[in-house]
């Protein structure tokens, strides 16, 4: 990885883990402001302040901190040390309930609503994304065994309709989750309409492990634009051979190449060897030999390139993609929709893991998820936004979990309170504390465990 790509990678993360941090916590904050709780702290980060000031008729101290995993809302408690007389009334512990409760679920509700806000804005906006038109299925997956067609769009899984790539990916998802079979309704050029089954239940847990849909055989067929190139990046492999912008790549060592998908996948997988390419430059060919240089890929893997892009073609391009827009009214509703959805999956991919059913390996840690930021934020500022939102919901529907130190914790002690008719002992919440803390170091170990291992293995 480049020094560019690095911070690239590390500013899209920071920028992201400010906004969910600050968001969870102005949800605590807001809530018990309203509950008339004094804030002491508003905290991004945790350990020593890097940047504090002192605001507002409370004197609250709102601090930047060193290390960014986190953040949190420090209010006035008596369990915390002793609290004049005048101020009790504004204290934490001293609040029903029904307050507390409501000053504990603000945060991961923030979250959530963050994410709404986020598919709203996307909704109305308008998302450009592939049109779901499916490539050949390889050998021996279950699309290949049903003769899914290549060039066929998908219209529609088990009865609901998919206008999109992410949509269609989405739904099989959904039955894949719940091993039902897939109902793949599908229409050809021709407008013939197909309707295919995939028993999703033959699939084994370790071939579910990466990508469903690459497990069932389903691929995005990419638009067949021609091998012309659009740009030669200066001082690559490419402008070093002499290779100039408009120029047609005829073959790659004497193998023809009619589409820039086979172009790419020639060059990436030939190594630091010398490429003999045949080219076309208006009226004039001619040969070239360049020798790729080798970078660092997604996951690590050592890939070839010479440094050059494909000219746009805005037809084929308009022909393979489709932007999705709604209006006022139905962007909310949907994106109230894609919320609940995506919190559900969430909760249903946990409940897999804990029966053995999925993988823990799908448990990813601030590396990947760092990744994963840098990715999104090169594609373009909506799927940086979606990652944004996906990633909030996993943070709100994480904190809910009945886990203590996290915020669906401190709701069950809460409720038991409520059942108990009183407060639990200071005992029982230490324990408490000390299994919650256990069961995190634990998840985060793990999921630090997960990261490396996909760096080292790629």
């Amino acid at each position: 990885m480049s020094f560019n790509g690095f911070f690239w990678i590390l500013g899209a993360f920071l920028l992201a883990l400010g906004i969910l941090i600050v968001v969870h916590e102005l949800g605590h904050y807001s809530a018990a402001r309203l509950c008339n709780v004094k804030i002491l702290r508003f905290s991004v980060g945790f350990g020593k302040p890097l940047w504090l000031r002192r605001l507002g008729r409370d004197g609250t101290e709102w601090v930047i901190a060193a290390f960014p995993l986190g953040g949190y809302v420090k209010m006035l408690d008596e369990r915390d040390g002793e609290v004049p007389a005048h101020e009790l009334a504004r204290a934490f512990n001293r609040q029903s309930v029904f307050k507390r409760s409501c000053i504990v679920v603000a945060g991961p509700l923030a979250n959530l609503l963050l994410a709404v806000v986020l598919y709203w804005f996307l909704f109305m906006n308008g998302v450009e994304e592939p049109r779901p038109i499916l490539g050949a299925p390889p050998v021996g997956t279950l699309a290949a065994e049903a003769k899914v067609g290549s060039g066929e769009t998908a219209r529609a899984v088990s009865g609901v309709p998919v206008a999109t790539w992410t949509e269609l990916r989405w739904q099989v998802l959904q039955h894949v989750l719940d091993r039902d079979a897939v109902q793949l309704e599908t229409i050809d050029g021709s407008g013939n309409i197909a309707v295919y089954r995939l028993d999703v239940g033959r699939l084994d847990n370790e071939a579910l492990e990466t990508d469903p849909m690459q497990a069932l055989g389903l691929r995005l067929m990419p638009p067949d634009f021609p091998p012309v190139l659009g740009e030669v990046q200066a001082g690559s492999p490419a402008a070093t051979a002499g290779l100039q912008a408009n120029d047609m790549i005829l073959a790659i060592d004497g193998q023809t190449v009619k589409t820039w998908q086979s172009l790419a996948l020639t060059i990436r997988a030939a190594g630091a060897r010398e490429l003999t390419l045949d080219v076309q430059r208006a009226a004039l060919q001619f040969q070239v030999k360049v020798i790729p240089e080798m970078v660092e890929a997604h996951g690590g893997k050592p890939v070839s390139r010479i440094g050059i892009a494909v000219r746009d073609d805005p037809e084929l391009r308009k022909s393979a993609l489709v932007t999705v827009r709604y209006g006022v009214a139905t962007s909310l509703r949907r994106a109230f929709a894609q919320t609940w959805e995506t919190s559900l999956l969430s909760l249903r991919m946990m409940g897999r893991m804990l029966m053995g059913e999925l993988s823990v390996k799908n448990i990813s840690g601030p590396v990947t998820i760092a990744d994963y930021a840098g990715q999104s934020a090169r594609m373009g500022g909506s799927h940086y936004l979606r990652f944004l939102a996906l990633i909030s919901i996993s943070l709100g529907v994480l904190n809910l979990l009945p886990i203590p130190v996290l915020d669906g914790g401190h709701l069950m002690y809460y409720l038991a309170e409520v059942i108990k008719g009183g407060p639990l002992s200071e005992r029982v919440m230490e324990i408490g504390q000390q299994i919650g803390l256990t069961l995190l170091a634990l998840l985060m170990a793990l999921a630090f465990y997960n990261d490396i291992n996909r760096l080292v293995s790629g």
